[in-house]
């Protein structure tokens, strides 16, 4: 198994890949505290974990709570190996007459939220020697994308502060990486579709999204899953400030 015995934090954990992560890491050997917003999910999957699981409820838009979450995960498990900042939103896909407010709630979630659970974190990966922390981005934080500039700077901002991090802690053994799933079968390809659907719709948008991949269809959330679980482990010890596409060959174009 490649994470036994590893203390572990997954955020967005309740749905979708980051649940997905959960109980891919919990079959591997760790255990996981699994951040969300949704109790109720949270409840469902801690009750399926086998006691590997200890639901956290935060509120990520809150700067506040992304600092106090780590450190109460931290206190639950007795320390912090893994950190997986998985939580993130769709944003509007115009560009001209932007809602300041929407753009700040979604730079919160895709960004900064991540950025002060980084700044919290590394203290206590310090402590046990050392760590290994993975941020979500995506296939948009690689290459532009025209139906959703401002997601697309957003991801690019996430796998850019990912490489900075990498070479900032590599001395204190703590690993930095990025996955960037392509589009994705999740409980929030919906909101994406309505997001970024344009005037054709979400059938012609996920249309156009599997002519573009290689693999002709969408991701999985296990294979995100699979991926991240790579990267955290120490199967991947000399891998640090990489952006893995997971993507059915999208950006290989």
């Amino acid at each position: 198994m490649k994470l036994v015995n590893k203390l572990a934090v997954v955020t967005a954990a309740a749905s979708g890949m980051g649940r997905a992560g959960v109980e891919k890491f919990v079959a591997e050997g760790a255990t996981v505290v699994a951040v969300d917003i949704n109790r109720e999910r949270l409840d469902e999957l801690a009750a399926a974990g086998g006691g590997k699981v200890i639901p956290l409820v935060a509120d990520l838009t809150d700067p506040e709570a992304c600092r106090r979450f780590v450190h109460e995960a931290a206190g639950m498990l007795g320390g912090l190996d893994l950190l997986w900042n998985h939580a993130g939103s769709t944003v509007p896909g115009g560009v001209e007459q932007i809602d300041l407010p929407s753009y700040d709630r979604t730079m919160m979630l895709n960004v900064t939220s991540g950025v002060l659970a980084c700044a919290e974190a590394i203290g206590h990966m310090r402590k046990r020697g050392g760590g290994s922390i993975l941020f979500t981005a995506s296939v948009a934080g690689l290459v532009g994308s025209m139906g959703s500039p401002i997601y697309s700077a957003e991801k690019f901002a996430v796998v850019g502060y990912a490489k900075s991090l990498a070479q900032r802690f590599a001395a204190d053994n703590v690993r930095v990486n990025v996955v960037c799933p392509g589009i994705t079968d999740t409980p929030m390809l919906a909101d994406f579709y309505k997001d970024h659907g344009g005037s054709g719709g979400p059938e012609a948008y996920e249309a156009a999204v599997r002519g573009a991949t290689p693999m002709g269809r969408l991701g999985r959330a296990d294979e995100i899953a699979n991926a991240a679980c790579f990267l955290l482990s120490d199967e991947a010890s000399f891998v640090t400030g990489i952006a893995m596409p997971v993507d059915g060959g999208y950006t290989c174009r």
